[in-house]
């Protein structure tokens, strides 16, 4: 079934995210809200000074964040991810030396981060070929469509079938969500305004 979505949704787009800080500070950004918003609150952020900056982002005060569209506990998140990076306990160059589930445990040790956001960083930051965020509810939602499902599978389901997929499981992952969008018609994070 996923060797069809191309066919019906047309070329499957290759999207990135900012590696290192900017990246996981996006996730946090996106995280329970849907994609429009999250879109709008990221360019509000990008244009504050600093805010992209894990030293800048601490030099702020909570009302520039606040401005910028973050709740009071994503500026709290925001603040814990800076402070992890200017401690040195995140980088990117510690997440590269670590395999997948070190990686997420890395990063999900970071106060508002959890398996999701750092499932979705190192797809889309870092490229990890193997990478599946089954409690994304787009790609459950997308698997239920997509293979017909009575119900949309809980995130262990979908694990259980993301499975076959190894060693390939972050296109799987992309193609599901490029179904999703073609299905919904809604927008990524990533789309322009």
């Amino acid at each position: 079934m996923l060797a069809t979505v191309e066919h019906a949704a047309g070329p499957l787009p290759w999207r990135t995210r900012p590696r290192g800080f900017p990246g996981l500070l996006q996730a946090i950004v996106g995280q329970q809200i849907s994609t429009a918003a999250a879109a709008a609150i990221w360019r509000r952020l990008g244009a504050v000074e600093g805010a992209l900056d894990p030293a800048g982002l601490l030099a702020l005060d909570d009302q520039a964040l606040r401005g910028a569209g973050l709740s009071r506990p994503k500026v709290a998140h925001a603040r814990a991810l800076a402070e992890a990076f200017v401690a040195g306990r995140l980088s990117d160059r510690v997440i590269e030396r670590l395999d997948d589930e070190a990686a997420v445990a890395l990063i999900s040790g970071v106060r508002g981060l959890g398996r999701w956001s750092a499932e979705v960083f190192l797809l889309f930051a870092h490229a990890r070929p193997d990478v599946f965020p089954a409690g994304d509810l787009a790609l459950q939602a997308a698997a239920q469509s997509l293979f017909r499902l009575a119900e949309r599978p809980t995130a262990p389901e979908l694990r259980c079938r993301a499975e076959r997929w190894r060693p390939a499981r972050a296109l799987a992952a992309r193609l599901l969500w490029h179904h999703w969008r073609f299905a919904t018609g809604r927008p990524t994070m990533d789309d322009p305004a």
